[in-house]
């Protein structure tokens, strides 16, 4: 078979047209290539950075100062908190705080009846609070020296209430109803009642 100079013409732009596609296949497409992140070596981004670790770790020291205060604070303040595993108990802590503030009194006044009141929520709940109410017999100033006792004793207690029930001209004393108060953990308080889950009735019943 003969090649004509027309053949080997038509031979030679084949060979170019494949070598072309082969270069086109094969070189590398820059929007398909995956691209490297860039490293966060930036020397004034970690500058940053480590300043901005350094700020928020010198407040550490602060906070805990400010922590230990507070918690100073409480447990100076929880001090005072009558102690009781039961209501029952803590009622009859605070009446010996009474009675011993009572008995400092000169004379010592004495305690004609008692009531026992409950324990009920102070604010949100956070502590509670026991009452005894006591009736007594006394002369004005000693009232006055009693209601100024009650609040100076180391437990943390209060008048809640006083009601002056009569009075004896003759004898120059009163009658006196009052109601000191106490504060008590809250886990004296009566637990609120879960409400119960209502049962879901069976399709088709009335």
């Amino acid at each position: 078979m003969t090649i004509t100079p027309r053949d080997r013409r038509a031979l030679s732009w084949l060979g170019v047209s494949a070598l072309l596609s082969l270069v086109v296949y094969f070189w590398p497409d820059s929007a398909g290539a995956p691209t490297v992140g860039a490293t966060n070596n930036d020397p004034a981004a970690l500058a940053a950075r480590l300043a901005k670790l350094r700020a928020s770790a010198a407040t550490v020291p602060a906070k805990n100062d400010v922590l230990k205060k507070v918690n100073a604070d409480l447990a100076l303040r929880e001090k005072g908190l009558i102690k009781a595993d039961t209501v029952p108990q803590a009622q009859a802590q605070l009446m010996q705080i009474i009675r011993r503030t009572m008995q400092a009194e000169r004379p010592a006044l004495e305690i004609r009846s008692t009531e026992l009141n409950g324990v009920k929520p102070i604010g949100d709940g956070s502590y509670g609070e026991v009452s005894v109410a006591v009736q007594v017999d006394c002369k004005v100033d000693q009232l006055v020296n009693l209601l100024a006792a009650l609040p100076a004793q180391p437990e943390l207690i209060a008048t809640s209430d006083l009601r002056i029930i009569s009075s004896n001209a003759r004898e120059k004393t009163v009658n006196v109803r009052v109601t000191i108060s106490g504060v008590v953990s809250p886990k004296l308080l009566p637990q609120k009642a879960k409400p119960a889950a209502q049962k879901s009735k069976p399709a088709g019943a009335a």
